[in-house]
């Protein structure tokens, strides 16, 4: 571990004094993909510098231990450096694994009533709101590219382009079911309902990612429907994609030109590709390992969200918070950094498994 840590050091210092050459510096396209380099190391190399510090502390505090005028600050000093020198390593250990390459991309989240009716096509509204408050604590973007509303005012219904910064490391984890309980407002009884709804969250991606040729793609328009001004139902603005080798179809109706619906109906059908061929390698990695490694199948209950008890359980890792009122307003980030160190924790221990 350490002698890859030591050569990533090297590399970084090699990397900066790249940047200092003139010829680099009046190289965009070289000083692009340098400075990225050197950035992406920079995280790591400085932690493995405080280890080196550390241990360098703890080193000396060893050696003073045999002094007897200096074994009592000696023994202090390494009650104090051996603990933070232990959470050093454990943190290098977590960086050095295997980064998952989507991490730092924008994602499509799809989000739709399952079971549940008019219920479930209100809680679909109301999830949808809820991350659209964790993209505002992130300064993420969020744009809408596609929505159905329901008759009570829910949506069966959203599909939504979220940017910023590693957006798909924060929000992988909310692909599957996710259950409600609560009383409905036109229930006269004050009997719970169970209703329940999916969310799929797709790294967006790139036309390098995945390439679509047009001979395998259908392109239908047809007048947009819903509410709307002058122009629904009067022109073909609505798109609807099928790509037909996998027989995947993607519609868009929001924007009034025809063009900028194709677009995003376009993105969204080159995010749901990439996620078949990304399920292709998962499949086979898992079949090879012989275990099912990670998460991501939608047919799996992850979460409830349980409001008479003010309950959320995530089921994956049997976390449960009596604080669904907060979580609503959009702070899931608690939830979010368990099920991250959930999974480092699972990676660490394969990780060790294979070593050994």
């Amino acid at each position: 571990m350490f002698d890859r840590l030591q050569q990533m050091e090297d590399r970084y210092i090699d990397l900066g004094d790249q940047m200092a050459l003139p010829e680099i510096q009046n190289d965009r396209e070289a000083m692009h993909k340098a400075s990225k380099a050197h950035r992406d190391l920079e995280e790591t190399v400085e932690k493995f510098r405080d280890y080196k510090q550390l241990a360098k502390g703890v080193e000396d505090a060893r050696a003073m231990v045999a002094d007897p005028d200096m074994a009592e600050m000696a023994a202090e000093e390494l009650a104090d450096l051996e603990p933070k020198l232990e959470a050093a390593e454990a943190a290098l250990k977590i960086m050095l694994l295997p980064k998952d390459p989507n991490d730092d991309k924008n994602v499509i989240l799809e989000i739709r009533a399952g079971t549940g009716g008019d219920e479930a096509s209100l809680f679909v509204a109301e999830v949808f709101r809820m991350y659209q408050r964790f993209a505002e604590q992130h300064r993420w973007k969020i744009e809408v590219l596609s929505e159905s509303e329901s008759s009570v005012g829910g949506l069966k219904e959203v599909i939504a382009l979220i940017e910023g910064d590693r957006v798909y490391s924060q929000m992988k984890y909310e692909s599957g079911v996710h259950r409600v309980q609560r009383v409905p407002a036109t229930e006269t009884q004050g009997r719970v309902h169970t209703s329940a709804i999916t969310v799929a969250v797709l790294p967006e991606a790139e036309e390098v990612d995945v390439k679509v040729e047009q001979k395998d793609l259908r392109i239908d328009t047809f007048c947009s429907s819903g509410p709307g001004g002058q122009s629904v139902n009067t022109t073909y603005s609505a798109i609807r994609i099928t790509h037909i080798p996998t027989n995947t179809v993607v519609s868009c109706q929001d924007e009034k030109s025809q063009i900028k619906n194709r677009e995003k109906a376009m993105r969204v059908l080159r995010s749901r590709l990439y996620e078949v061929e990304m399920q292709k390698q998962h499949d086979a990695l898992a079949k090879e390992r012989k275990q099912q490694v990670g998460t991501g199948d939608r047919s799996e209950k992850i979460r409830t969200y349980n409001f008479p008890q003010n309950r959320l359980t995530d089921h994956r890792i049997g976390l449960t918070l009596h604080q669904l009122d907060l979580i609503m307003t959009g702070r899931l980030q608690s939830i979010v950094d368990a099920l991250v160190a959930d999974d480092q924790a699972q990676k660490l221990r394969a990780d060790g498994a294979q070593a050994a």
